[in-house]
């Protein structure tokens, strides 16, 4: 028997849309482009040739319309893993189960959803305003640990021997690593420079930034920075990459994260006029999408 989502766990606005994006299924493409900040939505439809619709529902703002005949989707999902929770499963709900039944469909759909956004550099040698692909997101966040991780989707190896390298203490979450999807990096991630991404759950101390609290794991950038598996370093930090892959690798989409990096942790620079370098990604992107 196919299950029936309740009420309560499957939130429907009475107009039919999903409850925090305030989207129909028609309103949305299969190949979507998630921003953290709601102002570089316009910043990247402005390209689109035509715009289909527009909406917008607290910090989510949405325009759907199409470039050189590709129907595009670009939405924003604010900042963190947590917001990243609800946006992925209402973007799956939203194709994948009949919202006036509120059963699965029997056929499910796989989309294509690429986060862009910015990031800071964590290797000396990475310079300011370089395009990072995340090939992989490790996880400090803990989020991916209220799923079942049914089918081994998790690369548990890359997260063992970082958690064996960093002596990683019991009080926090147990890091994890997910893989971004191999068809996303083969289509859009030529020239790119490809590694392993660590998502933070904030900004300031998880990301080893102390302002007037001291830190708990002072020396966690420096054990960051020293990582290796397999010849491949942590390239830089963000906040969302992790619960992205992994929550899209559960679900069947595929995933893959690429951003400007505005800043460089290790060597304490910082570019704040950074809009020019991510307009040429947005175009380089909707290019190859």
């Amino acid at each position: 028997m196919t299950k029936y989502y309740k009420e309560s766990e499957l939130i429907i606005n009475p107009d039919g849309s999903i409850y925090h994006l305030k989207l129909k299924p028609e309103n949305l493409a299969d190949n979507i482009i998630v921003v953290g900040d709601p102002q570089r939505v316009s910043l990247v439809s402005k390209y689109f040739d035509k715009i289909e619709w527009k909406g917008q529902n607290r910090e989510i703002i949405t325009h759907t319309g199409s470039v050189a005949g590709k129907r595009i989707t670009v939405l924003s999902s604010g900042m963190g893993t947590d917001n990243m929770d609800i946006v992925i499963h209402e973007l799956d709900a939203l194709v994948n189960i009949d919202l006036t039944t509120r059963k699965r469909k029997k056929r499910l759909k796989s989309l294509n959803i690429i986060r862009l956004g910015t990031t800071g550099a964590i290797q000396p040698d990475i310079p300011l305003n370089t395009f990072i692909l995340a090939e992989y997101g490790l996880g400090l966040d803990g989020l991916l640990y209220f799923y079942k991780n049914e089918n081994n989707l998790l690369d548990n190896d890359i997260a063992d021997q970082f958690i064996q390298h960093s002596n990683w203490p019991d009080s926090l979450p147990k890091p994890y690593v997910a893989r971004a999807s191999e068809e996303l990096i083969n289509k859009l991630g030529k020239n790119f420079l490809k590694g392993l991404t660590v998502t933070s759950p904030g900004f300031y101390g998880p990301q080893g930034r102390s302002i007037r609290i001291g830190l708990a794991f002072p020396e966690l950038n420096k054990l960051i920075e020293t990582f290796e598996y397999k010849g491949k370093k942590i390239t830089n930090f963000e906040m969302e990459t992790s619960a992205l892959y992994g929550l899209s690798k559960f679900l069947g989409h595929n995933a893959l994260t690429i951003c400007v990096a505005i800043a460089n942790r290790t060597l304490g620079q910082h570019n704040p006029n950074y809009n020019e370098k991510m307009e040429e990604l947005i175009q380089i992107l909707l290019e190859r999408i």
